[in-house]
């Protein structure tokens, strides 16, 4: 079942296309990872498939639904099923662990409801359950700001669980953390993909989790999209490809291209 569709469809940035006519479609269920150099369009594609980036260009489906054609309520009601982890974590560090976890509730609580939430949190259970999986049910009541960067990187993703969304998106989420909580970060990605039924889209610039942690890797290029293919079918090849214009990619004619661009990946 197709739960994301991109056609033909181009973002301009002060006349300049930072995506050109790109197409790409997102199965239920599938584990996705983008990659790519830096500035070659992820996290704006990213944004297209979250809605906070609207194309100049081209269609966008979301569950079916073309969003186009929606009115704001429903565009907002169909994004709701749409979670994202950001590369900035978007976490309020001066709020209690619960309050930004509760954040994942705010598409559905009255206004009411989520001031009230503030001041005494609401749902105590459903967010204790969720830091429960995610590993750090003891943080709950901690000063978000006062966690290391994987235990925030935590909170981020026990957000998503109390969102409940049918689609996970990453942007970097593993940029700013060491080798074990990156793991850690990719793993728990994964479990919401295995043990949860979410289709997780991440965009990484490791290797070492592209190769272990996803079946499909879409490359992004120059704002386009230059390759779509199954991770066992990556090759050093495709990866010399895409960063064959990376600072220490090996230059064109040298043999093995792929390892320099592997490392670029790295």
């Amino acid at each position: 079942m197709e739960v994301m569709r991109l056609e033909n469809v181009t973002v301009r940035f002060r006349k300049r296309a930072v995506l050109h006519d790109v197409s790409l479609s997102v199965q239920r269920g599938e584990r996705i990872v983008l990659v790519g150099p830096s500035g070659a369009g992820k996290s704006t594609l990213l944004g297209v498939l979250n809605g906070t980036v609207t194309p100049d260009e081209g269609r966008v489906s979301v569950l079916g639904n073309d969003v186009s054609r929606l009115s704001l309520r429903e565009r907002r009601s169909v994004y709701s099923k749409v979670g994202t982890v950001y590369q900035d974590l978007c976490l309020v560090d001066n709020l209690r662990v619960v309050h930004n976890v509760n954040a994942g509730h705010l598409g559905r609580w009255t206004t009411f409801k989520s001031l009230l939430s503030l001041v005494w949190p609401q749902e105590r259970s459903r967010a204790f359950d969720a830091l429960s999986k995610v590993g750090i049910p003891e943080k709950m009541y901690e000063t978000t700001g006062t966690l290391s960067g994987g235990q925030r990187q935590r909170v981020a993703i026990a957000r998503i669980l109390v969102q409940d969304p049918a689609i996970v998106l990453a942007d970097e989420p593993i940029s700013n953390l060491d080798p074990e909580r990156s793991k850690d970060t990719m793993d728990l990605l994964c479990r919401l993909n295995r043990e949860f039924e979410k289709t997780v889209i991440v965009s990484c610039h490791s290797v070492q989790f592209v190769q272990s942690h996803f079946d499909r890797v879409v490359g992004v290029k120059d704002g386009r999209i230059c390759l779509d293919c199954e991770t066992r079918s990556l090759s050093e090849d495709h990866l010399s490809m895409l960063y064959a214009d990376v600072q220490g990619s090996v230059p064109a004619g040298r043999s093995q291209p792929g390892a320099a661009a592997t490392q670029a990946l790295q």
